[in-house]
């Protein structure tokens, strides 16, 4: 089950709300501009489908996300605990950053907590299987696969070069609960 934990800068332990139902997710993050929507497939996948599977099954959601954003490229990863980087990958996506476009992540299978610096908030969405998160251009965020990552995920971009961050170097990520903290 997803979930929303809203924090005040000044109380980076102390969640102000905790959120559980996607309706209620979804309009609280809309406030701040960030999408979140809960998806279907249209058609059965599992953990061997191919990423064309995986697409094709979304394929509706993706063609109206792509048509609504102009998003150019749609893909599919994976990441597990095997995965030989998934330390340094962790440890770099930790890190505040933003992008130059929207950072669209619908989790297939699995989970992660994106993060988001808005204003004097913050604003830690546990995204399940089955969520939609679209973190604006510009936004200042983070994202915690956890130390034992397991998911799967489509990833839509308006630049086909994929993924480009410009970090913050604020260390504000250090101050809040991890993925492992919260399960």
């Amino acid at each position: 089950m997803s979930q929303l934990f809203v924090y005040h800068t000044s109380q980076p332990k102390q969640a102000l709300k905790v959120l559980n139902h996607v309706e209620d997710i979804s309009s609280t993050l809309a406030q701040v501009g960030v999408r979140f929507e809960h998806w279907q497939a249209n058609q059965p996948i599992n953990a061997t489908s191919s990423a064309d599977e995986v697409i094709a099954a979304y394929a509706d959601d993706i063609a109206r996300l792509k048509q609504e954003g102009g998003y150019v490229a749609v893909d599919v990863i994976s990441l597990d605990e095997k995965h030989p980087q998934k330390d340094e990958l962790r440890a770099k996506f930790l890190d505040e950053h933003v992008h130059s476009e929207d950072e669209v992540r619908f989790f297939v299978a699995g989970r992660g907590l994106f993060s988001l610096h808005i204003d004097q908030h913050v604003y830690a969405v546990l995204c399940e299987k089955g969520a939609l998160i679209s973190v604006p251009a510009g936004s200042k965020h983070w994202f915690d696969m956890g130390e034992h990552p397991r998911f799967t995920a489509l990833r839509l971009f308006n630049n086909p070069e994929g993924w480009v961050a410009q970090f913050s170097g604020d260390k504000i990520a250090q101050q809040y609960p991890t993925l492992d903290d919260l399960l």
